[in-house]
């Protein structure tokens, strides 16, 4: 891989790295952000972010909240695949912001940019509420990744709040030993806060992505839906678009 830029300050190692055509941050060594401009699908963790709004045949979302910026591979994916919508990303880190702009390609037509820290975003947020909430929180420690932030009651409450009462949360953990020691688990079932819950894996990473829904659906609509997706069922069929999804384990 060519080294397109390396920047350190004090602890942390920024790097971004091209691969044909696919660039590459990483973060001390964490690989954080992944996208090519030819292929709107990555084949590794990006593409669960935002699989589960395939549960609907042909998704229109119009407010997304990615908590988690990096360099902004998830927002190239999104304004690929679903056009004009209104995108709010929110990042700590104002290194990864200047690599999404400069190296990834995002644009504020794309995405309103937010250098915050999620939690006090979310707290302090007063506005229209959003159908769709992604949360990709994460850092790293001996290039090994991690939540940067428990996945507890009181912030599913906080996220609750910022989501349509019909909308789609997404939450990225690192295995699942973090998703089960999360509360997101007990929050779905009959007369909880989502009536039913995913978990999608890729070959490529150990991740767990947990979706849950306002509405029960089932596993196999996802794949259906994919394959009727023009700019999709190609990547299913060369087995780019790689993923397995299971009801969640409540």
């Amino acid at each position: 891989m060519a080294l397109l830029f390396r920047h350190q300050v004090g602890d942390f190692v920024y790097e971004v790295r091209s691969a044909g055509s696919s660039r590459r941050l990483y973060t001390n060594g964490v690989l954080h952000s992944q996208y090519s401009g030819r292929h709107p699908v990555t084949g590794s963790v990006w593409d669960l972010l935002w699989l589960p709004l395939f549960f609907d045949a042909a998704p229109r979302p119009q407010r997304i909240l990615l908590l988690g910026v990096g360099a902004g591979a998830t927002i190239r994916q999104l304004s690929a695949l679903f056009g004009p919508c209104q995108i709010v990303g929110v990042e700590i880190d104002p290194i990864h912001l200047e690599i999404a702009r400069d190296f990834f390609g995002v644009t504020p037509k794309m995405a309103t940019l937010h250098q915050a820290n999620a939690l006090d975003f979310v707290q302090r947020y007063r506005g229209p509420r959003f159908d769709v909430v992604i949360d990709d929180l994460f850092t790293g420690r001996a290039a090994q990744p991690h939540r940067a932030l428990a996945f507890d009651e009181a912030w599913l409450k906080r996220l609750r709040r910022v989501l349509t009462p019909s909308g789609t949360l997404t939450v990225n953990f690192a295995d699942k030993a973090e998703l089960s020691a999360s509360c997101l688990p007990s929050a779905v079932g009959p007369s909880r806060d989502f009536p039913v819950g995913f978990e999608l894996r890729t070959p490529a990473t150990e991740n767990v992505v947990a979706a849950v829904l306002s509405k029960v659906v089932q596993s196999a609509t996802l794949r259906a839906h994919l394959r009727a997706t023009p700019a999709l069922a190609s990547y299913l069929r060369n087995e780019r678009l790689r993923y397995h999804v299971r009801p969640m384990a409540t």
